[in-house]
């Protein structure tokens, strides 16, 4: 089975998208070959997907789609695969009584994937730790196996950061500096569209840059592979799913 993780955060704006597209680049420049996917009804970020990782992306919804047809569109020959969530990780739709709310936090917890939690980390330090904290803890069933700081202002800032999420069991993947400035234009209503993009292609070799600097891609690969999950995980056993599809 090929190894999977998703990149999700506590909400929108957080920074999956130019986090994911970083990845992808950067394992890609590695000579991996990695298959994208995006939770939920999307249809821009995969665009952005393809072009970084060099293949089709496609969508995974809990919440539409069964069980069978996620674990088919899963079964890629590939040597990694990198979901990107939607909104926030446990955010989803499902009335009462339907099965599968079509968040993202379903796919993890049916796949198995362990989650990469970013956090824009601005105007906060340890308080980001009970944030962390709370979604590792929140449904047994989802392993979210660290966090990658988003948007640090400063050595100072990452320091009291780690010091918080250290004390949490928390164990950091990443820290992304404020004044990187990866970030892709916006427009009302959602995303400007891959093919509208101007020098996609320099600005995902830039997203592939700051990404092998800064985060341990090393250690994404080993967490998705199932040798050794967030330091609040190792050692234990794997969750049973607690969803059904």
């Amino acid at each position: 089975m090929t190894p999977g993780l998703i990149i999700s955060a506590p909400a929108s704006g957080s920074g999956k998208t130019t986090l994911t597209l970083g990845v992808l680049a950067a394992l890609r420049a590695r000579g991996l070959d990695v298959q994208p996917f995006k939770c939920g009804p999307d249809y821009i970020d995969p665009a952005f997907h393809a072009a970084a990782a060099g293949r089709a992306s496609f969508n995974l919804d809990a919440w539409a789609m069964g069980r069978g047809q996620l674990e088919a569109l899963a079964a890629v020959e590939a040597d990694l695969i990198v979901a990107e969530g939607a909104m926030g990780l446990f955010d989803g739709v499902a009335k009462p009584g339907e099965t599968g709310t079509g968040a993202s936090g379903d796919i993890a917890a049916l796949m198995g994937w362990p989650v990469v939690l970013v956090l824009d980390v601005s105007g906060q330090a340890q308080s980001a730790a009970a944030v962390a904290k709370g979604f590792a803890t929140l449904r047994p069933a989802v392993q979210v196996a660290g966090v990658v700081l988003n948007k640090v202002a400063s050595p100072r800032h990452e320091a009291l950061v780690r010091a918080g999420m250290e004390e949490a069991g928390i164990e950091v993947l990443g820290v992304i500096p404020r004044a990187a400035g990866i970030a892709l234009p916006e427009r009302h209503l959602g995303l400007v569209q891959a093919e509208e993009t101007d020098a996609l292609d320099k600005l995902l070799a830039e997203a592939g840059r700051i990404v092998a600097e800064h985060c341990d891609l090393d250690r994404m690969i080993s967490v998705a592979a199932g040798r050794g999950r967030g330091s609040r995980w190792r050692g234990m056993p794997r969750f049973p799913l607690s969803i059904r599809i």
